[in-house]
């Protein structure tokens, strides 16, 4: 029987997270690019079989102790079936941690092999349009509105704008939090121009939500300082889409994870869960079953010899990037 889940505050947000907690990406639309994703959905990709699943495994979370849950506009229905899902269990708004991101827009169409899945756009037009469909799909649930894959190119950082527009959510009670996510070889450099940014003498990001595994370990330096600073750090791709197990890289986890007696998803969030910056690492579990073993990651201490062979797997940045580009849709 796991142990209870440790509850953390997330950053200055106040907000009461799980260490572990549930991303939607993988749960809201039929495809995605998690290597073995379409066998994983092998039982059902239409509508109501993807929502049935995604209640299955939110009861699973809840159950074991997840009170941080994290969806996108880009994620298919995620929202829409977190949304129901929050309504039939009769959960109030603050009971969990909710959080969501735009700036990308589904345009897959419910179709795996469409040509194009998602259009990114920061844009205030794109704010407001989705922020009104987050409202409908949530109704007062949203605690952390974040910015879905922020870069320097993308224009995000410097749109005073939506910098206010933002800032104004927050002021209302619209939201509690503002955060970003990160994406990219210069997760780091985006995230110290994010850090310095203010709206009336006030920090515009309160957390932010970045890739690091043991493949991709280099914006660990920055979320140190910045969680040092008071904002929250959520981790996701804490399995690099898979790769940690399913994946070329796959066999040095699983031979050190059963050496450890567990399984190599939970040692890959395992290593996530021993850096002290870290207040949540995302499991992405399209199944009851997968979640299980990633809360167990939970227990699992590594030691020198663990930590030596999963250092060895440490990629350069753009290298990690340019495959992680490169997975298919599935």
């Amino acid at each position: 029987m796991l142990a209870p889940m440790e509850q953390r505050t997330l950053g200055r947000t106040g907000l009461l997270v799980s260490r572990i907690g549930l991303g939607l990406a993988a749960l809201g639309r039929p495809g995605y690019v998690n290597v073995g994703h379409g066998s994983d959905l092998r039982d059902g990709r239409d509508v109501a079989s993807m929502e049935r699943r995604a209640h299955q495994v939110l009861d699973a979370a809840r159950a074991g102790g997840v009170t941080y849950f994290d969806a996108a506009r880009s994620y298919g229905r995620a929202e829409e079936f977190l949304g129901s899902w929050l309504a039939a269990r009769h959960i109030a708004p603050g009971e969990l941690s909710i959080g969501t991101k735009w700036g990308y827009t589904y345009t897959a169409g419910w179709r795996v092999d469409a040509e194009v899945h998602e259009v990114k756009d920061h844009s205030l037009a794109t704010l407001r349009r989705q922020w009104d469909e987050t409202r409908a799909a949530l109704d007062g649930h949203v605690a952390l509105l974040q910015v879905h894959s922020a870069t320097v190119e993308s224009g995000i950082l410097d749109d005073r704008a939506v910098h206010r527009a933002l800032a104004e959510l927050r002021e209302r009670g619209d939201i509690r939090a503002i955060g970003l996510s990160l994406s990219g070889a210069r997760q780091a450099e985006t995230l110290r121009r994010a850090h310095e940014l203010e709206v009336d003498g006030r920090p515009l990001f309160d957390a932010v939500q970045a890739t690091w595994n043991v493949l991709e370990p280099s914006v660990g330096e920055r979320l140190a300082e910045v969680r040092a600073d008071g904002m929250g750090v959520i981790v996701k791709e804490a399995l690099a889409n898979g790769r940690l197990v399913r994946g070329a890289e796959a066999a040095s986890v699983a031979s050190e994870a059963e050496r450890l007696g567990t399984t190599a998803d939970a040692l890959a969030l395992a290593a996530v869960l021993a850096q002290p910056w870290a207040d949540v690492v995302l499991s992405g579990a399209v199944s009851v079953e997968q979640l299980a073993t990633n809360l167990a990651s939970a227990s699992v201490r590594l030691d020198d010899e663990a930590w030596s062979v999963l250092n060895r797997l440490r990629q350069e940045p753009e290298a990690y990037w340019r495959e992680r580009a490169a997975l298919p849709w599935t």
